[in-house]
């Protein structure tokens, strides 16, 4: 376990994925949830129980000494609570998922984990506990938070399997780049509306600065173009390894890599990296978006955030050291049931403390202290709190330097909207943010989650298959030319035709039962 905790930092997308995330919020409304968290479900028992509370950051793993501070703190709160003691397991955004599967696997205590995007996969592999019955007496004030439709999209054959982070949903296509370049240069990002807008600003970056790459990596194996394409519903996949999709209001399932907007992509991030636009290593490099923004040899990142733009920009420049950065949208979000379930925190089907590692997620989700604990550090050691509830770093520190920080993590972690708002946030963009999650134009198979059991070998082999050659096509260093037929033959022979068939069987019966 005690290994884990000196992984070295990556970064997520937003996507990643997730997602993934720029933590730029308003300040968090005043709700029941915040007023009332003196008080919980039920009372302190009379034993302490032991629980893991693993997470992935996208900042540097803190040593063993900082990270046992955090935890005491956390610890001070919840043995009164709720008679619990937690430890934490922060692990590096690339190797969370893996890890945590070993872990389990192997039989090391892990109470609590989030799904990162492969909520599907936790469930069929009987990693996540059931929590159906659970939740009422352990995390009431959570399941009314999010309320029965949230919860839904972590439902498998009528068990609740996971808690949805609670956060802004709607991901919007961003390109962050740095302002005095711009500026210099006379470049009106304005104009920026699309992905392919970016080639001619990339073109005259890379003309002033030579030895310049001008895009870099959201995250290990993407540019970011994936999440370009247009209301594509990943049917519960991994945003960064789909297997078969939903396109628009067509409720036939397609292969996604036989799409002509995945080779157009793929086309154009190959005149890219032919032309010196993009890094030639970013199918591989475990350097982080904002660890390579923070460098003198790069100009711009393309990722999905949940937030506005100008926030999203602000909370991003401690990140990438201290610089100007700006922030234009190049797409729209699209709302699936993975937009809501991708980040799900879940209790292990391994627990040995199942109601205790609920209790304190429940915490997570109502508790201003804990979550500020779990994504901030200490007062004045890691942060420092404004009279007006803004937060920065200590004068002479930033996100790399400070003990302990999870900043970066603050979209995946417990409920987002009762977490500090980082200094030079914009505190009405909490009206933005709700009113994207309500405008912003949903599936018509929102609440279909696929269960891959039936086919779990052909999704082992095509996932297999995936990892060889995507991250090269959405980098640009394979010709897709040749790579993309070649791709699509080992899809066929790995399964993918199975796979496809067995979505469009179960979302049928999904559409007949509505």
């Amino acid at each position: 376990m005690k290994v884990f905790k000196k992984i070295i930092v990556f970064v997520l997308t937003a996507t990643m994925v997730f997602s993934l995330s720029a933590c730029s919020k308003s300040a968090a409304p005043e709700t029941e949830v915040k007023q009332e968290t003196g008080t919980t479900a039920t009372e302190a028992p009379k034993k302490i129980e032991k629980i893991v509370y693993s997470y992935a950051t996208f900042n540097n793993i803190p040593d063993e000494a900082t990270l046992g501070s955090v935890e005491e703190a956390i610890n001070q709160i919840t043995r009164e609570k709720i008679g619990v003691e937690v430890e934490l397991l922060p692990i590096a955004i690339f190797d969370y998922s893996s890890n945590i599967s070993l872990a389990l696997q192997g039989g090391d205590k892990v109470d609590l984990f989030e799904s990162l995007g492969d909520f599907n996969n936790a469930v069929s592999s009987d990693m996540a506990y059931d929590l159906t019955s659970l939740i009422d007496t352990a995390a009431p004030e959570t399941k009314a938070l999010l309320g029965q439709d949230l919860l839904n999209a972590c439902v498998k054959e009528g068990k609740l399997y996971g808690i949805p982070t609670y956060k802004p949903y709607a991901l919007t296509p961003m390109v962050i780049y740095k302002q005095e370049i711009a500026t210099e240069l006379g470049i009106d990002m304005t104009q920026v509306k699309n992905i392919t807008d970016l080639t001619d600003v990339l073109r005259k970056v890379k003309a002033a600065y030579p030895d310049m790459t001008p895009l870099v990596p959201v995250q290990t194996g993407t540019s970011g173009v994936n999440m370009c394409i247009p209301k594509v519903d990943y049917l519960t996949d991994d945003y960064f390894s789909p297997k078969g999709i939903l396109m628009g209001d067509n409720m036939s399932v397609v292969d996604y890599y036989g799409t002509t907007e995945f080779s157009d992509l793929c086309n154009l991030t190959r005149t890219w990296y032919n032309e010196g636009l993009i890094l030639q290593d970013a199918a591989t490099t475990t350097s982080t978006s904002t660890e390579l923004m923070s460098s003198d040899n790069s100009f711009c990142y393309v990722a999905s955030y949940s937030y506005p733009p100008e926030d999203t920009a602000a909370s991003l420049e401690a990140q990438c050291g201290g610089i100007d950065l700006g922030a234009v949208q190049i797409g729209d979000a699209y709302l699936d049931t993975t937009s809501v379930n991708a980040l799900s925190w879940m209790v292990s089907s391994t627990s040995k403390a199942p109601e205790a590692a609920l209790k304190f997620l429940n915490l997570t989700f109502t508790d201003p202290e804990i979550i500020n604990l779990l994504i901030y550090g200490i007062k004045d050691r890691d942060y420092v709190l404004d009279a007006e509830g803004f937060v920065s770093y200590p004068q002479g520190l930033d996100a790399t330097t400070v003990p302990y920080t999870a900043q970066l993590s603050c979209g995946t972690l417990g409920n987002f909207f009762l977490m500090y708002p980082m200094g030079g946030t914009n505190k009405d963009s909490i009206a933005w943010e709700e009113e994207q999650n309500v405008k912003a134009a949903k599936s018509p198979a929102m609440g279909f989650t696929f269960d891959s059991g039936e086919v779990e070998t052909e999704y082992t082999a095509v996932t297999n298959v995936i990892q060889q050659y995507l991250p090269g096509l959405l980098c640009g260093s394979i010709d897709p030319q040749t790579a993309i037929p070649e791709f699509r033959d080992k899809l066929t022979v790995a399964g993918l035709d199975t796979i496809i068939a067995a979505k469009q069987s179960q979302l049928d019966a999904w559409l007949a039962q509505k």
